[in-house]
């Protein structure tokens, strides 16, 4: 499974504190040799302030590069006490009831600093502290901790881009101390930031591509630790967006795996309030995994590929036994293994009875890779759950599964196509309204020129985007 590991792709987007627990999964599975692993976790770890785990795996990796831990034990704990030190003012306010009741908790910031200026003689500068304090607690893995310093920090800084980067800081801590629904809140402030960036430095296009880029990575621990249902949905929500999906497609396609597993994973799971249920999230990635195929391929996209464009069953299954293996040793997916296998069954029984009509449940059972005892199960189970809309009935003397499928009458196909075509009709029409409009504003500027006004220039500004030339162009 060496060949179908991501971790090399994705530890480029994460933190290093994101990315050891990436790399002990690694140890676990022993897919890679162990000499290996141990010099890589070193590399990634001793760029931190864990001393005591740095050292650890210090030994364990056998390096011949000679450091003085205890000179580093030294060095950080003076680090600590100063920015503890000039934390304090602002830690003495936040450990305050009389204080916290009289703060706004960051609905007027304007007001909060006043307040802390006035009553409690705290500046910027002192507030600034809180953060960097919070970060420093990062760096010695006291994750806990340093997304408390770093909620307060954001209720009184007035500072964007030092915000943005006490979210990203408050994402990790929440991440690797386990609330993913803190986690979550995190993800939906970060997504607000990056797509509104008002002035920030994520405006320009290139910081925002690797800004998403980096949530999108990020937001992989939250959302499989959410489960199947408000986790997957969420992932396929978020992924799926415009914005999004492009930035997969741009920088990291091999992101197209979770896309596909969660998909695959959430099929038949209760839907959380308020998402839509109807939406066939198997049909819209079938496409994109088509045409991204030239950028990224492994068996479980491979599966997809195989089932929906192919046909070719026999191929799914055989694909399905290697994609069952590199999703039980992927980080983000190895929980949900068993749903992914069971419901990729459910996608090629459900393919396979829509191409038969008399179907022997030997053979079904088979290509399903079960026993005919289980194959039977299988097929009650699907009969009694499915969404085909099929009539099937079992035939046990012959071993044989018939399937009727109703005729639409006509009137039935009169509504499926007509259907929509109310709102396509006044899409339509605004269409035509505002290309009206537009065509109305041109003269009135071409009107302007002819009286001696100067006017707009030609060229691209001359023509709706996309559009056919005009009667006026086409004369000219």
């Amino acid at each position: 499974m060496a060949e179908y590991d991501l971790t090399q792709k994705l530890i480029p987007h994460l933190d290093r504190h994101l990315a050891i627990p990436l790399l002990n999964h690694l140890s676990d599975i022993a897919i890679f040799p162990a000499e290996q692993l141990a010099k890589a976790q070193y590399d990634l770890v001793k760029g931190t302030n864990m001393v005591d785990y740095v050292e650890q795996l210090h030994e364990q990796a056998k390096t011949d590069e000679t450091r003085d831990f205890t000179r580093l034990r030294e060095k950080a704990t003076a680090r600590y006490q100063e920015l503890q030190e000039k934390a304090q003012p602002v830690m003495k306010v936040i450990e305050d009831p009389d204080a916290v009741a009289k703060l706004r908790s960051g609905v007027d910031k304007d007001k909060n600093l006043d307040l802390l200026r006035s009553e409690y003689n705290i500046d910027i500068d002192q507030i600034n502290a809180l953060y960097h304090f919070g970060q420093y607690q990062y760096t010695l893995g006291d994750y806990a901790r340093a997304a408390n310093f770093l909620y307060h920090f954001l209720i009184f800084s007035p500072s964007l881009d030092l915000n943005i980067s006490a979210h990203w800081g408050k994402l990790a801590s929440n991440i690797l101390s386990g609330e993913w629904e803190a986690a979550l809140v995190e993800i939906k402030d970060l997504r607000d930031a990056i797509d509104n960036p008002h002035g920030t430095a994520m405006a320009k296009p290139l910081a925002q591509l690797q800004a998403r880029t980096w949530l999108l990575h990020w937001s992989l621990f939250v959302f499989f630790n959410l489960g199947e249902g408000q986790g997957c949905q969420g992932l396929l929500d978020m992924f799926l967006s415009p914005a999004y999906l492009n930035t997969i497609q741009t920088s990291c396609p091999h992101l197209l795996r979770y896309l596909v597993a969660a998909a695959i994973i959430s099929r038949r799971a209760p839907k959380p309030a308020g998402t839509r249920g109807n939406r066939d999230h198997v049909k819209e990635l079938t496409k994109i995994v088509q045409m991204e195929e030239y950028q990224y391929s492994d068996p479980v996209t491979g599966f997809l590929k195989d089932l929906f464009v192919d046909f070719d069953l026999n191929q799914a299954q055989q694909r399905l036994s290697i994609a069952e293996s590199v999703v039980r040793s992927d980080f983000f997916l190895s929980g949900f293994a068993d749903e992914f296998v069971e419901n990729a069954r459910w996608l090629i029984s459900e393919v396979f009875c829509r191409i038969h009509r008399r179907i022997d449940i030997g053979q079904l059972s088979k290509t399903l890779n079960l026993s005919n005892e289980e194959g039977e199960k299988w097929i009650v189970n699907l009969i009694r759950d499915s969404r085909m809309g099929v009539e099937a009935k079992i035939d046990l003397k012959e071993n044989m599964l018939h399937i009727t499928r109703p005729h639409a009458t006509p009137t039935a196909t009169l509504i499926e196509t007509t259907r929509g075509l109310a709102f396509r009709s006044q899409a339509i029409q605004f269409a035509m309204q505002s290309t009206a409009g537009g065509e109305t504003q041109r003269g009135e500027r071409g009107e302007r020129g002819e009286r001696g006004e100067r006017g707009g220039r030609g060229g691209r500004g001359g023509r709706p985007r996309g559009g056919a030339p005009g009667r006026e162009e086409v004369a000219a």
